[in-house]
């Protein structure tokens, strides 16, 4: 017998996995929704209560706030994320009733605490339900930082930062596309169909195909209910990975019967990739600090049957002696802040901290100085994160290239669109993504070429 399915609980449920054991919101989310496989609207409601509520975090404890004698962070787990859903139907969900967002709540505090909890969940969200249009938002022309950090749901550090970066209304449209629920992009596996084929197979499914915009390979799904159940996806004709992802195996554009050296493999998606730009012919070595991930990129290699893939579990920045000098193009995918994909991974912005920038360009310059020595002359190197701060991306290259003088930008002009050159650096070697100027993740690439 089918278990039953409750939206609300079930949303309650991993809002606590992520609180109590610092679980990811999407393998949280996953797990429960595989195991109750609820029908397409449930999915989608119970996707928009997780992840709503855990984006508008700060914007939700500090409108509850205001009602309360205490902070949120003094109440029980269970009490303060009842209270965040009830908040986040209040404040964001037109279509849900505040008297239901109301008793909903009220109901799961019942089911989940005692009657004194009931009341004060209850006396809480009709508070604010009847106050939420004049909340006491900060006045942008005096305090800015906290004006779009609690309007638009993002750490007040980050909006600081970006604020120097790209001005109050870029900071502003950043915020925005943050916000908004990213689209499912996969990228078409040539070495088993073709973009047209399988358009014309998933279209035939009752699933809604859009070419990428950018991206050669890269198709928009909709109109599914878990795209790793589709016949398809089993049967190796795609891979789930971003349009700003694939255009930096573009941007590697490694030929067939090459060497290549991805040095942070996991999950796959770029390894296998480059494994279908070379179609299926050379050698590609995929490492991987976790043991555990080096499993997902050989699944991966299996099912896209690839086969000229090889993974090694090392770190990246100590590689043995017998590789230096043995490739001719390496990818550094460098572990990164991830503030490019913020829009993907809900919880993550309340996970980041401005210390961690700084720690992790250490950690990228290492990696980048253990690619510059595998690397043959002549040999290409290409750095790419999916972030969008200046100091893991330009200036991370910046300081490589002044580090090691016989390495050269090389164009990238005619491997990606001149449509994404918004800033005219295509022909100096590199290319920022934003996703508010883009619509797509925020990725940097860089390509390198070294001397000799």
């Amino acid at each position: 017998m089918k278990p039953k399915f409750e939206a609300r609980e079930t949303a309650l449920q991993v809002l606590l996995d992520v609180d109590k054991r610092e679980a990811y919101a999407n393998l949280a989310l996953g797990a429960v929704l595989d195991k109750y496989k609820p029908e397409k609207l449930d999915r989608a409601f119970t996707t928009e209560l997780v992840y709503g509520t855990l984006r508008a975090r700060n914007t939700l404890d500090w409108a509850l706030g205001n009602y309360l004698r205490r902070p949120v962070s003094g109440l029980t787990p269970v009490v303060r994320n009842i209270l965040r859903l009830g908040a986040y139907q209040l404040l964001y969900m037109d279509r849900v009733p505040d008297s239901a967002a109301v008793n909903e709540s009220a109901n799961l505090a019942r089911r989940h605490g005692h009657a004194g909890i009931v009341k004060f969940v209850n006396g809480v969200l009709r508070n604010l339900a009847r106050g939420k249009d004049k909340l006491p938002y900060p006045d942008p022309a005096v305090d800015p930082v906290d004006s779009i950090a609690l309007r638009h749901s993002h750490p007040a550090w980050l909006v600081r930062l970006w604020l120097e970066e790209f001005g109050y209304d870029g900071t502003v449209a950043l915020c925005e596309a943050n916000n908004r629920a990213a689209p499912n992009s996969v990228r078409v596996n040539r070495l088993k169909t073709d973009p047209t084929e399988l358009t014309g197979l998933l279209a035939g499914m009752g699933i809604n195909v859009e070419r990428g915009r950018y991206a050669a390979d890269c198709l928009y799904l909709s109109g599914f209910v878990a795209l790793g159940e589709l016949a398809p996806f089993k049967d190796g004709l795609f891979q789930v990975q971003d349009e700003s992802s694939i255009l930096v195996g573009q941007v590697v554009s490694p030929q067939p019967g090459a060497r290549v050296i991805d040095l942070a493999g996991a999950p796959g998606g770029k390894a296998t990739h480059l494994a279908q730009l070379m179609q299926n012919r050379g050698e590609i070595l995929a490492l991987d600090i976790h043991e555990h991930k080096i499993g997902l990129i050989e699944e991966n290699c299996r099912r896209l049957g690839v086969t000229i893939v090889k993974t090694m579990l090392a770190d990246a920045r100590f590689l043995p002696e017998k590789y230096s000098g043995q490739a001719d193009y390496v990818l550094v995918d460098a572990p990164c802040s991830g503030l490019g994909v913020l829009r993907r991974r809900p919880d993550a912005r309340w996970r980041k901290s401005r210390e961690q920038v700084g720690e992790l360009t250490v950690l990228q310059a290492q990696i980048l100085k253990a690619a510059a020595a595998v690397l043959k002359p002549g040999g290409v190197l290409v750095y790419s994160t999916c972030t969008i701060t200046r100091e893991e991306n330009y200036g991370q290259v910046m300081n490589f290239l002044a580090a090691h003088q016989d390495f050269r930008l090389e164009s990238i002009a005619g491997l990606v669109p001149e449509s994404l050159d918004h800033a005219g650096t295509l022909q100096q070697g590199y290319l920022q993504i934003l996703p508010h100027l883009h619509g797509l993740d925020g990725f940097f690439m860089a390509r390198l070429r070294k001397q000799g």
